[in-house]
């Protein structure tokens, strides 16, 4: 697929990772559509599809497993990082990108291969799970080497066997937001590949893009969205819906922007939104936490009305970040560890681009649209007025 300029273009860039198509709303992630592949794979098995191109045989997947449980381990020169960082109660997202940038104390990023890759798909969740663990004055774990990243991930952030509810719900969040295009993280990264420059170090830039409130932190305010809004109808005895109205008239007409609705390239409803609101209903239904999945099912519904009403024509359809935050908040995870969870599954996207752009692309140069002044001329410093 083509991405960017027109296709012929030669600064476009081609990838075979994924395919996203805003006008129909639809994503393929390697050639499968996503909601055939994200609730059936394991994230093993999506990650290996697109640093190989193919699925994963049992031997394979069984190799696999064991090589990224082996990447769990921290070196301690890492450990000491994360420790310096939660003394200063650095964020996540920055403890995260330190962490990534501090395995190179340990020989680690010269190498851009899918060995790599492997390693940092490995060594995220230990990251983020150590690093939690040391802000809560807890002491980091190990999981057993028989669990799979999904399951080891919330082993390594609690220290609890997780359901199998739990672990299915985030495996397929992992899956569905494993790669998209040439989002700002991923191109991001490319760059940075593009001048033969190390894994890690485009990894790392890549972290520094997914930090931001436009994209990987937009998940976090969808879920405070109704939190407040649920608070609002307790306190003030009025119905949810017409707490939830009232919420989003005042965020339009003040020019806030309504996190979890409307996409820069979906112009229908977002693909990936379906799965994960399959995979919220599934983690919500017959839970002690039902109760709360209908009151965020409302919230949704409200809002879509009165966007249409106030934006017409806009098609301003739920997207990931919504349903997003309904698993991640209903397989355990508190709001801060959102992105950060988002940089378990892209991690292994952007590898994937990583690795396709050493393999087959040259020096990524935009062109640029000049538009300030021309033919000035320049005066020396005791000629100028003020």
């Amino acid at each position: 697929m083509a991405v960017g300029p027109p296709p012929g273009d030669p600064e476009a860039l081609e990838t075979r990772l994924s395919r996203v198509d805003g006008q129909a709303g639809e994503l393929s992630i390697g050639g499968f559509r996503v909601e055939d592949m994200a609730p059936q794979a394991t994230f093993e098995e999506a990650a290996f599809l697109l640093w190989h191109g193919r699925p994963p045989d049992l031997e394979e997947m069984g190799a696999l497993r064991g090589r990224l449980a082996d990447a769990r381990g921290l070196p301690q020169g890492t450990r000491n990082v994360l420790e310096a960082a939660a003394a200063t109660r650095l964020s996540v997202m920055d403890a995260l990108r330190l962490g990534v940038d501090s395995l190179a104390l340990s020989g680690a990023g010269e190498p851009v291969d899918v060995g790599m890759a492997e390693r940092l798909v490995g060594v995220v969740p230990a990251l983020i799970s150590t690093y939690w663990r040391l802000t809560q004055g807890k002491e980091p774990l190990t999981a057993p080497g028989n669990l799979g990243s999904a399951e080891a991930y919330l082993h390594l952030l609690t220290g609890l066997r997780p359901s199998s509810a739990a672990v299915r719900g985030l495996e397929t969040y992992l899956n569905t937001v494993i790669d998209h295009g040439l989002n700002a993280s991923t191109y991001t990264a490319r760059v940075i590949a593009s001048t033969h420059s190390d894994m890690l170090s485009s990894v790392v830039g890549a972290l520094g893009a997914l930090k931001g409130p436009l994209h990987g932190g937009a998940p976090g305010p969808a879920i405070d969205m109704v939190f407040e809004v649920l608070e609002r109808s307790r306190a003030s005895s009025r119905s949810l819906e017409a707490e939830t109205e009232s919420w989003v008239r005042e965020k339009v007409e003040a020019g806030g922007r309504i996190m979890g609705f409307g996409h820069r390239v979906y112009k229908v409803r977002d693909p990936r939104a379906d799965v994960l609101g399959a995979a919220a209903e599934s983690l919500y239904l017959g839970s002690p936490n039902e109760a709360f999945y209908r009151q965020a099912q409302a919230v949704e519904r409200v809002t879509l009305d009165v966007l249409e009403e106030l934006k017409p024509g806009r098609n301003l359809r739920t997207n990931v970040e919504f349903y997003t935050a309904l698993v991640l908040h209903g397989v355990g995870l508190p709001a801060e560890l959102f992105t950060p969870t988002f940089a378990v599954s892209r991690v292994a996207g952007w590898t994937a681009h990583i690795l396709e752009q050493r393999q087959h692309g040259r020096l990524v140069r935009p062109l640029e649209r000049y538009v300030g002044d021309v033919g000035r001329r320049w005066e020396p410093l005791q000629d100028r007025t003020g």
